[in-house]
């Protein structure tokens, strides 16, 4: 599992979406990016079909989870 508390794209609240890693400013879970890209969305698609996360947000957890990833 990815630690998200370095990457300002996200945040969470125990309180908000059962505690899970979301988009900062939204209830939208980090997870649903990860599930959309897996079924083949864009990243144009889903931040068109998710109002409130911006294209620059997307390519800070991208790219987090890729940096995270080339450690592991």
């Amino acid at each position: 599992m990815l630690d998200w508390s370095s990457c300002p794209a996200v945040e969470r609240s125990p309180d908000r979406v059962s505690g899970a890693w979301v988009f900062v400013g939204t209830r939208i879970p980090v997870s649903a990016l990860f599930e959309n890209l897996e079924t083949g969305a864009r990243i144009h698609d889903f931040v068109e079909w998710f109002p409130g996360v911006t294209r620059e947000q997307v390519e800070a957890v991208l790219d987090h989870a890729s940096k995270s990833l080339a450690v592991a």
